[in-house]
């Protein structure tokens, strides 16, 4: 069958730049639709709230990238926002410090099981997820103790800002800018495309595919834990019954990016457009004002289905194209 190159193009295009569209579509019929849609002030009310799963998703990325999963996220999320809290007690250095560490040594374990046992990552990350929220609990009285942010340098880290955004909608802007060149410019980037793409294929080029996997599962668990850390910040506590559930949420925001749950494809420019869209949705939930908060899990459930199912048909019209 002779391929058709403009389609396949197109079939591409959409795949990788399809949330970028729709979330303009959803600013502009917003802004058409609510008066209070297109300001300043809920522009940047999107921005602070969706900077902290932005945060996460940009370690989600890499790692759905390579071919895998990583459920940890969301207690890693919460117990790295505890351990600041805590650590706020001894100055700036320890409340940032001691949920990185904490954050990145399970990230580090979880990366060395699956790489080299061959482990599922599924199975691996889950245990992580229920492992960790147990330590979080164990460390606050069964949820019963919260931490209070004690050192008003750290607490300005999430508080503080410069025209109307806080620091970390800062933080997370350099962070995507960082992930991106490394992505995209770097040995390391193609590297975690190749193994997602085609891991024995990638293993005979003589890619470090077990190195590859354990570096992305560090990532992921620092950044989830950054942003629990900012989160903390943000809200002077260390509150304890904060990210059920928002492993998901990330998932999510990454497959609606463009990024394949196969593997081997995908972006963090996609990615963040998948967060801000689900951050639209929403504020235009909150528009409307007679729609409950549970309302925004039907839509983004709906969203992520009908992506899944495009991404399919897309790729299926590339085969064939």
């Amino acid at each position: 069958m002779t391929r058709s190159p403009g389609r396949e193009q197109v079939s591409r295009v959409l795949q990788q730049h399809g949330a970028p569209m729709v979330l303009a579509a959803l600013v502009i019929i917003g802004s058409l639709a609510f008066d209070s849609f297109a300001t300043a002030g809920n522009a940047a009310s999107v921005l602070v709230s969706s900077s902290f799963t932005a945060v996460i998703a940009i370690g989600m990325t890499f790692v759905i990238i390579s071919g895998g999963i990583d459920l940890s996220v969301g207690s890693l999320f919460v117990f790295g926002g505890v351990l600041a809290a805590y650590g706020s007690q001894y100055g700036l250095f320890v409340a940032l410090a001691l949920p990185l560490a904490a954050c990145g040594l399970v990230g580090l374990l979880q990366g060395l099981l699956i790489a080299r046992t061959g482990m599922a990552p599924f199975i691996v990350t889950l245990a992580g997820l229920l492992g960790v929220r147990g330590l979080m609990l164990a460390i606050s009285g069964e949820g019963a103790t919260t931490y209070l942010v004690e050192d008003s340098a750290f607490a300005r880290l999430g508080q503080g800002g410069l025209l109307g955004l806080t620091w970390p909608v800062y933080i997370t802007a350099l962070l995507a800018v960082a992930a991106m060149v490394l992505l995209q410019r770097t040995a390391f980037g193609q590297n975690v495309y190749a193994v997602g793409g085609n891991e024995q294929g990638a293993a005979l080029m003589g890619v470090p595919v077990a190195r590859t996997k354990v570096y992305v599962y560090l990532m992921s668990g620092l950044l989830a834990g950054l942003a629990g850390v900012l989160n903390a910040a943000r809200l002077s506590s260390g509150v304890t019954i904060l990210g059920i559930g928002l492993e998901l949420d990330v998932i999510a925001a990454v497959v609606i990016g463009g990024t394949l749950l196969t593997g081997g494809a995908g972006g963090i420019t996609g990615t963040i457009a998948g967060v801000l869209l689900l951050g639209v949705i929403q504020s235009l939930i909150n528009q409307v004002g007679n729609l409950t908060s549970a309302f925004q899990q039907v839509v983004s459930g709906l969203f992520l289905a009908l992506v899944v199912v495009a991404q399919r048909l897309l790729g299926r019209a590339q085969r064939l194209g």
